[in-house]
């Protein structure tokens, strides 16, 4: 008996190159990539479904017949009708940020824009060419004031590293030990072993994000993405924030509204915008952003590096080892 996985779409293609590798010696274990738009013929074969950036809905989830579990190639699951997926009998499931690595590298990612922004990265290279020497004049952390929007994994790790650069560092979240429930953050059920509240010096609920926006040198949003966080950072959001402030995100592409996002950027009330995800993936070559000079665009990687693929290309091989013998599933968070 063949237990198959499914990788959707060929993007991400480390993704199930290392899951292959890892599974070689169990040649009861077959792993298969196919285009995203191929995915509803097929998905009635598979036993798992690794969805990486393509979409289940329940139309195609319905499909899927054989299936006992999607999960993803690492956090984000708003792609996938969850709801669905529950009233067919199938698990959903993430692999957790704060053993995979994810979290620390997408830590690392936002500080990477963060410098790139401020030292002008764009600016640079046009001065290598012309061959130009002390120029552009660029800034530093240093003294700068950083609003953390979503204090999960991910913005833990980010406040850790920032540390050391004398910052202030603000912060929101739906719940702090003294703080009453509010609205916004990461996933609440995600493991937050470590926390240290002298990581922040103010924090906040979100009621306080348009108070931090307005006192912010620059802002990272480290939200999930969701029906209440969907286009959060918008035209109020924006225009709340210091003129010539900086925006990062390393979340999902959908918490910033684009039209607020270009205004702002186009009439200089926005100093610059990094971002690691887009509105949709892969973004368009010729997306206006892509020819403004204060703007840095990477290719959803923040989360991706050698030590994460290989710890989530294991994880994967491990849960169809434990599917194909029966055994029940670890080192993944079943989300229904």
């Amino acid at each position: 008996m063949t237990t198959r996985v499914l990788f959707c779409g060929h993007h991400v293609p480390a993704s199930q190159n290392y899951t292959r590798e890892y599974l070689q010696s169990y040649p009861f274990i077959k792993v298969d990539v196919v285009p995203s738009e191929d995915v509803p013929d097929v998905i009635g074969d598979y036993d798992i479904c690794v969805v990486k950036i393509t979409r289940l809905n329940s139309d195609i989830i319905a499909r899927a017949k054989k299936m006992k579990l999607i999960m993803q190639f690492g956090v984000g699951l708003e792609g996938v009708d969850i709801n669905a997926a529950t009233r067919h009998g199938i698990k959903v499931a993430r692999i957790p940020s704060y053993d995979s690595g994810n979290a620390a590298s997408c830590a690392e990612m936002a500080i990477y824009l963060m410098l790139g922004l401020l030292r002008k990265q764009h600016e640079m290279q046009v001065a290598v060419m012309q061959k130009k020497i002390g120029d552009p004049i660029g800034d530093t952390l240093l003294g700068k004031t950083i609003f953390i929007m979503g204090f999960g994994n991910i913005g833990i790790h980010l406040a850790k590293r920032l540390r050391p650069f004398g910052v202030k560092i603000l912060a929101t979240k739906r719940n702090w030990p003294s703080l009453s429930s509010c609205d916004y953050d990461e996933n609440p059920n995600q493991h937050e072993k470590g926390t240290d509240d002298d990581l922040v010096d103010e924090k906040g609920s979100h009621q306080d994000i348009l108070k931090f926006a307005r006192r912010a040198d620059i802002v990272v949003c480290c939200l999930e993405m969701n029906n209440e966080t969907v286009g959060i950072v918008d035209k109020d959001f924006i225009s709340s924030m210091r003129k010539g402030a900086l925006l990062v995100n390393i979340s999902r592409g959908g918490l910033l509204d684009y039209d607020a996002v270009v205004h702002h950027l186009k009439t200089g009330h926005l100093g610059g915008l990094a971002i690691d995800v887009a509105w949709s993936e892969p973004i368009d070559p010729d997306d206006a952003l892509l020819k403004l000079p204060n703007v840095i665009i990477t290719p959803h990687i923040a989360g991706l590096t050698e030590c994460t693929y290989r710890f989530m290309a294991k994880v994967v091989g491990d849960v169809a080892l434990q599917l194909h013998r029966g055994a029940s599933l670890s080192g993944i968070e079943i989300v229904n």
